[in-house]
Order: C-alpha cells, then sequence, then structure tokens
C-alpha cells in the first residue's frame, strides 16, 4: 500500500441538484483529459451514497504535485444553479463526507485533510476545509 499523508476534497464542479457518476466522470478523465483511469478515489453523490473511483493502491490524478501520497475524494456539485462556486453539498453529502473522512484518518494516521483550493487557484471544492475539519493541519 502506498504511504498516504494527505486526504484531499474536491467537486465536481457540477450545478446543484445535477446527478453525475463514477462512469461518466471516468469517461470524461480518460477520454477528454488522456488519463488512464478516473483522477479521485472516492465519489459522493447527491444520497450521500460513496462510490469507489481508482483503487487506493494506485496513485490519483486529482491534485498535481500531491498525488502519489494523497487520497482523492470528490463529491458531486459545487456550483450553484448559476454555474457559481458553491457549497452545494446535501445534508446526506456532509454527513457521507464526515463519515469517510473520519475513516480515512483511522486507516491513515497522521494524515491530514485539505480542499484542492489549498494547492491549486480554484474555488474547488467550494467549503472551508479547514473549517469543517479542525483536526486538518495546514
Amino acid at each position: 500500500m502506498r504511504t498516504i499523508n494527505e486526504i484531499i476534497v474536491h467537486c465536481s464542479a457540477t450545478r446543484a441538484g445535477q446527478h453525475v457518476t463514477v462512469e461518466s466522470i471516468r469517461r470524461y478523465h480518460v477520454q477528454e483529459r488522456g488519463w488512464r483511469d478516473i483522477g479521485y478515489h472516492y465519489v459522493i453523490y447527491l444520497d450521500g451514497s460513496v462510490h469507489r473511483g481508482r483503487p487506493l493502491e494506485q496513485v490519483g490524478a486529482h491534485c498535481k504535485g500531491h498525488n502519489a501520497h494523497s487520497v482523492g475524494v470528490c463529491y458531486i456539485g459545487g456550483l450553484d444553479s448559476a454555474g457559481r462556486p458553491a457549497d452545494t453539498r446535501t445534508p446526506a453529502q456532509k454527513q457521507a463526507l464526515r463519515d469517510l473522512i473520519a475513516r480515512l484518518l483511522a486507516e491513515f494516521p497522521g494524515a491530514t485533510v485539505h480542499g484542492h483550493s489549498e494547492f491549486a487557484d480554484k474555488a474547488c471544492p467550494c467549503f472551508d476545509v479547514q473549517r469543517e475539519f479542525p483536526t486538518s493541519k495546514s
């Protein structure tokens, strides 16, 4: 297993309420971006269900310069109805993210939690990860 020291949270940059699947993200990442698989390790649907993306044993493709030792978690959403960055997580997604982060932190002690925006000039994941996960180190 890889050494994991970061958990990086992303949004799919899709409009509020727009359902997107792991397979549609995988198709986009492979066919449009030229990657070998979906970039994220986990994707959280609108209903709060958590779906596997790329296997944890494999390096992700979700945050340049941080992929080798991180887990990429993506929730569906991140844009309001006008296409502006917004925290569009449903209550079920918020709970699923809390549960998944807790599980990953237990599996990878010492790992820190970050938003993609901490490493790139992007709004992603469109909420303050450090405020929501105060045990994280920046």
